[in-house]
């Protein structure tokens, strides 16, 4: 469902962009980069698997905070609105213990935590200014097609086992269709455009009904970004 939406969603940008000569002269390639700050513990989806962690893994939870980067188009859709089409990527792992145990030789029992997300973000923005001020402010928001992969790699007890120590890797996957709400300053001329933005996104995954080895049913994968942009205007 949410890859249709998103094909869906880039042929209407595609058909708004080519509407009009004097548009497509105004397009701008935009480069992101920046960090992103993952939804807190006590706002997070209910049966979010990284707070079920907790109850049994040693962990900073502001581990999850990642360097983000991405790429998006921008087009105007008249003098004071303009859509826009990106992705951008956050890949960050965070290393954990067991709370209660150690292994037979007093090590710790380590796993690596990683969440990979890849926001597909369709927007619409304001420009209060419009948009051939070289000083724009700008508002708006849109849908969020996001692909994610969580996994724990490490070692793992199985007390139904005696307590054995084994090493193995879990992996749940799936796709999370959500909104998007952002803001920015932006300066530009004829051929380049600069700024800072912020945005947030609302979205949760849910994992496959045999995927049990998790501790909660549940991925959270909203949060604040905070990017600074460059853009080429063509």
């Amino acid at each position: 469902m949410g890859k249709h939406l998103a094909w869906k969603g880039l042929v209407l940008c595609t058909a708004l962009a080519s509407a009009s000569p004097a548009l497509a002269q105004q397009q701008t390639v935009n480069f992101t980069i920046g960090g992103f700050v993952p939804r807190s513990e006590h706002s997070r989806v209910a049966g979010d698997v990284i707070n079920e962690n907790h109850s049994f893994l040693v962990f900073d939870g502001d581990e999850f905070k990642s360097v983000t980067a991405g790429v998006e188009w921008l087009f105007p859709i008249g003098g004071f609105v303009e859509g826009g089409a990106g992705v951008s990527v956050t890949n960050p792992t965070v290393p954990t213990v067991y709370t209660c145990c150690v292994d037979n030789a007093g090590h710790e029992i380590e796993q690596d935590l990683r969440l990979r997300r890849i926001p597909i973000d369709l927007t619409l923005r304001v420009l209060p200014f419009g948009s051939s001020s070289p000083v724009q402010v700008y508002f708006g928001g849109g849908i969020s097609i996001i692909p994610w992969r969580y996994s724990e790699k490490g070692d793992f007890i199985d007390f139904n086992n005696n307590g054995l120590v084994f090493r193995d890797e879990f992996v749940g996957t799936g796709t999370a269709t959500g909104g998007v709400a952002l803001g920015g300053v932006r300066f530009q001329n004829r051929t380049f455009a600069g700024g800072f933005e912020v945005r947030y996104h609302k979205a949760d995954g849910s994992f496959e009904s045999d995927d049990d080895e998790f501790a909660g049913p549940k991925i959270d994968l909203g949060g604040w970004t905070y990017q600074g942009t460059i853009g080429f205007r063509f």
